[in-house]
């Protein structure tokens, strides 16, 4: 069907050089629509981690902005998504990202490669005529300088005849004419769903930059689910975090979740935590003592504590407690804990992260 258009011009007596043109358009639009996802995607990329706020550091920028998001949207789901599969809501997050960024990209990039197709066109066609050439020689000229843009050679014509076409001003305005239906057809069909499905998986952006952000150390803190900080993967040494969780959101040891942050709680000289059993009663102070992935964490005493996970355990307290089933009745927040607004919380995110 998309030469059906070429033979009707054909039959009403179009020119061979309009013929030769709206093929090398019908010939051009996929290589063309290719371009312009790959160029937008890798475009996007480096832009995001330029001039995307959240994209611009480390992982530790990153997850100081979806900590402010998560606040911003009080969903208790997509927080326990955070807590419990943390890369998983890293790489939901930057695809959130991604896709705010997408359809200006790719409007701006069409229009680039259009120009580009035109520029390509009038060079050849100055070029053919300086030297005298053919259209042999044009076609040349024309997919050599679009080499580096477009999938497309003088192979994909092979078979089309253009021994007749000399009238080379005439074959750029028949690009002309046609390439803007070619361009808005590609993008009637564009949408931030469809980007990434036409992409191969190395070529996304939201993989590209999961790839550069999620190499780096995932272990999580056993008793409050913070993340290691560490940006290499088997890193040598103890895994840290600058600041940790309520203990107990990541559902182990519910009696102290209202009450101690792992930093305070190894400060204290007589609080216990039960590593394996009732029996097993470990100071926590002496934490490494417990073996296993406890003694492979640096927990540094220290009483101050970051705002913002005691304004969530008040916000989410109900939530928390149907989640974990557990401590129902049994949690005890202090009342300076409920006097923590959500802005507060969300200011100790920028002042401390």
């Amino acid at each position: 069907m998309k030469y059906y258009s070429i033979f009707q011009k054909y039959c009403h007596g179009a020119t061979s050089v309009a013929i030769f043109g709206e093929i090398i358009c019908q010939k051009l639009k996929e290589p063309f629509e290719q371009s312009v996802y790959k160029k937008t995607a890798r475009d996007l990329t480096d832009e995001m981690r330029t001039n995307c706020e959240s994209l611009n550091g480390n992982r530790s920028n990153l997850e100081k902005h979806i900590l402010k998001a998560l606040a911003e949207e009080e969903d208790f789901d997509k927080y326990m998504n955070y807590i419990d599969n943390p890369r998983d809501h890293f790489k939901s997050f930057i695809r959130d990202e991604v896709s705010r960024y997408i359809t200006d990209k790719f409007s701006e990039n069409i229009k680039l490669l259009q120009q580009k197709i035109m520029k390509a066109a009038h060079e050849s066609t100055e070029h053919v005529q300086v030297n005298r050439g053919d259209a042999g020689l044009w076609l040349k000229s024309f997919t050599q300088q679009l080499s580096d843009e477009l999938i497309f050679s003088e192979k994909d014509l092979s078979g089309v005849k253009h021994d007749d076409v000399d009238d080379f001003n005439l074959l750029e305005d028949v690009l002309r004419n046609k390439l803007p239906a070619i361009i808005s057809d590609i993008s009637s069909r564009f949408n931030t769903e469809t980007f990434p499905v036409k992409l191969d998986c190395k070529d996304r952006p939201d993989e590209l930059l999961t790839d550069h952000f999620c190499q780096c150390c995932w272990v999580q803190c056993p008793f409050c689910g913070a993340i290691c900080t560490n940006t290499i993967v088997n890193h040598d040494g103890d895994h840290s975090v600058p600041y940790h969780r309520s203990i107990g959101l990541n559902g182990i040891y519910t009696s102290n979740l209202s009450t101690h942050i792992c930093t305070s709680a190894v400060a204290s000289s007589n609080l216990y935590f039960y590593p394996n059993d009732p029996d097993d009663k470990v100071l926590w102070r002496d934490y490494r003592r417990a073996g296993g992935v406890y003694a492979d964490w640096s927990i540094t005493p220290d009483l101050s504590e970051l705002p913002y996970w005691k304004w969530f355990v008040c916000r989410f307290q109900k939530d928390l407690e149907k989640y974990y089933k557990k401590f129902e009745g049994y949690v005890e927040i202090p009342d300076e804990w409920r006097k923590y607004s959500k802005q507060e919380a969300i200011e100790s995110v920028n002042k401390y992260l």
